[in-house]
């Protein structure tokens, strides 16, 4: 039996730094800072770490219902900014008039635990950074809800990882949110995707052991990325003829996914990739003691959480379920990519939903 969050968190209270932002106007408000929990945070799989720190923000309609917007294990706090919109890591569908309007609630972002944004991580080059949970995750929302003074959620919007921490939230405090609306997550990863990311945490290993992680971050993200999409828009972009470089062939496809790789190891700490790359893998959720309303998305495209792990969580969760289910090119990023499509589920699961 794992014990509950109080059991495991230190007794202190929360300690909460608050500035507001520059762009605080009108009906609008927003602010961000570092909640502090001094003493011991006990993790769900063993080990603990001390004096947590967790970055967060808060934006969108004064005095609105609250919904929390989780994403990728790159997303972090900005889920949107309005003046860059490629600032906020959810811009496509959160902001002022977007599907997760901020003119009609507050939306709350924070740094995972474990991450590359400004919440305790592992320090590159330091001892092994224990296993981090989904529940830890989950744990530490419900701290910061409390340290914000925040009662009960609206809701939780959360697209993969960030789904899977919505589910785990709603299993462990079900009185603390009223509808959960997740995307492209299940209760569990599958063998197969738990391969292709076992091969990207290797190629992390591989590069930290010579003294490249950035260089070993770049090959398991050029990997990922061929996970993330469809082989339809592989086809569509990507069959051109290679061309010759110096001494070799180059294929389009190959320059598409080093590009990306190496955009993505010059922002991101390959220490906190291998850190919530394993929180993937390890996360395990009840279905049957997930009585929060739920709407979900499944791709049909989705290599990573296929639609078939989609209706079987729909089957098996205890409260009322809504399973939408989209093809889309863009497979495990349509929750990135699919603005139009996704707008009226998103009203649906946020204003009425599976409730």
């Amino acid at each position: 039996m794992i014990p509950s969050c109080d059991a495991r968190c230190a007794p202190a209270e929360p300690l909460v730094t608050r500035r507001p932002a520059a762009e605080t106007s009108g009906a609008q408000e927003a602010s961000e800072g570092i909640l502090r929990l001094p003493g011991e945070f006990r993790l769900h799989h063993g080990g603990s770490l001390r004096d947590v720190e967790v970055a967060w923000r808060l934006e969108g309609a004064r005095g609105a219902p609250v919904v929390v917007a989780l994403g990728g294990i790159s997303a972090h706090r900005r889920v949107f900014c309005v003046e860059d919109r490629r600032a906020g890591w959810w811009s496509e569908l959160a902001g002022p008039g977007l599907p997760l309007d901020a003119g009609s609630y507050r939306l709350l972002g924070y740094d995972f635990l474990g991450g590359s944004g400004q919440s305790t991580a592992p320090v590159r080059g330091a001892a092994a950074f224990p296993p981090v949970s989904s529940f830890d995750q989950a744990d530490l929302l419900r701290v910061l809800c409390d340290g914000l003074g925040i009662g009960r959620l609206h809701a939780i919007a959360g697209a993969s990882y960030g789904g899977m921490v919505a589910l785990a939230f709603g299993q462990r405090y079900p009185d603390r949110v009223k509808r959960l609306l997740v995307i492209s997550a299940s209760h569990t990863a599958n063998p197969l995707a738990t391969a292709w990311r076992s091969v990207e945490r290797e190629c992390v290993r591989f590069g930290l052991a010579r003294g490249d992680g950035p260089g070993g971050l770049r090959l398991a993200r050029a990997l990922a990325m061929a996970t993330y999409r469809t082989r339809a828009e592989f086809d569509q972009r990507f069959s051109r003829e290679a061309r010759r470089v110096d001494d070799r062939m180059l294929f389009p496809v190959e320059e598409y996914l080093f590009a990306r790789g190496d955009a993505y190891a010059g922002r991101y700490a390959p220490e906190s990739f291998l850190c919530l790359s394993e929180s993937i893998d390890l996360h395990r959720v009840d279905p049957e003691r997930v009585a929060v309303p739920a709407t979900l998305v499944g791709i049909t495209g989705d290599q990573l959480v296929t639609i078939e792990e989609m209706r079987e969580l729909e089957c098996r969760l205890a409260g009322p379920a809504r399973l939408y289910e989209l093809d889309s090119l863009f497979g495990h990023d349509a929750f990135l990519k699919e603005r139009e499509r996704l707008a009226p589920i998103f009203r649906e699961g946020l204003e009425g939903g599976a409730s």
